[in-house]
């Protein structure tokens, strides 16, 4: 067999219940050699004893910690095994179509590109809306009344759109942003850059590492011939919601902001605050309304918006109490200072 030039790294996204339908559509459509990595971090009884099983079948390396990891802290640790060209991240619930592969690999060798993305799907029925076809990432630098500002710059293509409508329009192309749903990269920039920023535990974690890209003087491709889709959940299980909890927390957005912001030594704009006002909008959309909908019994006005504002209260309580255990069990010292200021700021917030 020819020796592959290619390491698919897996990684939790932010459940682990669509695991099984992720791995078979890889090793369904993927024909081209390669290796895998695949990181289990505190998944449940259940798919742990599925990947370890997997793993013994397959023949691939499974690299597994007991307790919940951060999407950069997981793609960290796949990374320092590869020793191949390239590596391909991927999260755990994102399903492959047949030639996805191939098709990276014609991208980045024809064009030298330093990050390929595929046409990244959303959402159920596969294949059919628009997540990702590229984008805009960089800072803007602005005078203004003789002050400096630098702004984030963060831009998604076509996010919504149908790909019936899109796909004939699109051709490989040069792009500034490329997303950590699925993404392949060629390993030598990491020798550039360093390894994937763990500071940002939860969010704008692919803005900060194309800006980097960029600044190295890497390139990143749109190749959509290539599809791929990530399936969020519609409602999760009751196995999924504590990792779910922890990787949505108010603590590790804000802590992923700030650094994000310090980083790059950007100005608290309208950018900022508007995040900052959202804190905790995805444990709301997926926690909180469907479980205020079944304890309010089909009733609405008065009574679930009480059930809503009662549930919002216990949420926030929750989510500092599960922020802050796990950093005082697993987050190394560097970080631990950072979220325990949140936690703070978050506990005062909440009795005003």
């Amino acid at each position: 067999m020819t020796e592959p030039q290619v390491t698919i790294v897996v990684s939790p996204r932010e459940r682990f219940s669509y695991t099984r339908e992720s791995l078979e559509s890889i090793y369904e459509h993927t024909k081209t050699p390669f290796h895998l990595i695949y990181v289990d971090g505190g998944s449940p009884p259940k798919i742990k004893n599925y990947l370890a099983a997997q793993a013994r079948e397959k023949n691939f390396q499974l690299v597994r910690t007991e307790h919940y990891l951060s999407p950069n802290h997981a793609r960290n640790l796949g990374l320092a095994q590869v020793n191949t060209k390239y590596v391909v991240f991927i999260d755990n619930d994102v399903v492959v179509t047949p030639g996805w592969l191939d098709k990276l690999i014609e991208c980045a060798e024809s064009t030298n590109a330093t990050i390929v993305s595929p046409l990244i799907c959303q959402h159920l029925p596969l294949h059919e809306i628009v997540h990702c076809a590229g984008g805009e990432s960089g800072v803007r630098v602005e005078a203004k009344d003789g002050n400096i500002r630098r702004r984030m710059i963060e831009k998604i293509y076509m996010q919504g759109r149908k790909v019936a409508d899109v796909r004939p329009k699109l051709r490989r192309s040069e792009t500034g942003l490329a997303e950590f749903h699925c993404m392949m990269v060629r390993t030598d920039i990491f020798a550039q850059v360093g390894m994937l920023d763990e500071q940002l535990l939860n969010t704008k974690e692919h803005v900060d590492f194309c800006i980097l890209v960029n600044e190295a003087g890497g390139s990143i491709y749109l190749e959509p011939d290539s599809i791929v889709t990530y399936v969020p959940s519609s409602s999760l299980s009751w196995a999924d919601t504590t990792f779910y909890m922890l990787r949505w927390s108010d603590a590790w957005e804000l802590a992923s902001l700030h650094r994000l912001r310090d980083k790059w030594n950007l100005t608290e704009d309208d950018y900022f605050k508007n995040k900052y006002k959202k804190l905790g909008w995805r444990r709301y959309m997926s926690i909180i309304q469907p479980l205020s909908a079944d304890l309010s019994f089909g009733q609405r006005g008065r009574v679930r918006r009480m059930v809503t504002d009662t549930l919002i209260s216990i949420d926030k309580r929750l989510n500092r109490y599960i922020t802050t255990r796990y950093a005082q069990k697993h987050l190394p010292p560097k970080q631990q200072p950072v979220l325990q200021v949140q936690q703070r700021q978050m506990a005062v917030a909440s009795r005003n």
